[in-house]
């Protein structure tokens, strides 16, 4: 039986404190604290859909706003991927996810590359929803992409509702995210002519 992929990462600044556990070869549990309900709720998702364990923790200067714990859960994420997935040997690397959610149908594609680059393409009508600022996905996103070592294509195919879009985009990533981590057979070191990402 292979082992199990765990990692641990803790980030504290003066703004923020981070604690979070994932586990990519999970079931889909989460139990996530961040302060932020709107993003607790998309990382939730993001967990179930991608058969990934996660234990998150977050306390931050939300009496400033919610950004600064919102990109750093994202570092935090990021980092906890890479760490796992190490020289990335024996994985699928490339992974996507399309998910409708009612009117809304969202694309996610990603690499774990060892290059961050993040195209973001996903436009709103409106700039909160319930009270989350929709500018703050992409925020999460970028500090994930820079710290997991990913590219990472977000695109919006179409959609209406705020609330509908970003949890298309959620639970596309966490899909995207479960096969790009898969294990697989028939690969023999890392997935790249190269041999090394």
């Amino acid at each position: 039986m292979l082992k199990r992929r765990s990692a641990k990462v803790t980030r504290t600044t003066k703004e923020t404190d981070v604690t979070l556990e994932l586990t990519i070869d999970g079931g889909g549990k989460g139990t996530i604290t961040t302060g932020v309900p709107f993003l607790d709720h998309m990382l939730t998702l993001m967990t179930a859909h991608g058969f990934f364990d996660l234990t998150l923790s977050a306390k931050g200067d939300l009496g400033v706003d919610w950004h600064h714990t919102v990109e750093d859960v994202g570092i935090v994420l990021g980092e906890a991927f890479n760490k796992v997935l190490g020289d990335r040997k024996g994985i699928r690397r490339y992974g996507s996810g399309m998910v409708p959610m009612d009117e809304a149908l969202a694309c996610v594609v990603i690499d774990f590359s060892n290059r961050p680059f993040l195209v973001y393409r996903v436009d709103f009508r409106r700039g909160t929803t319930g009270g989350f600022d929709v500018e703050l996905v992409q925020e999460f996103f970028r500090a994930f992409v820079n710290k997991s070592g990913t590219t990472l294509h977000i695109n919006l195919i179409y959609g209406k509702n705020t609330h509908h879009i970003i949890e298309a985009v959620y639970k596309a990533f966490g899909q995207a995210l479960d096969e790009a981590t898969m294990r697989d057979e028939r690969i023999t070191g890392v997935r790249s002519t190269k041999g090394v990402l």
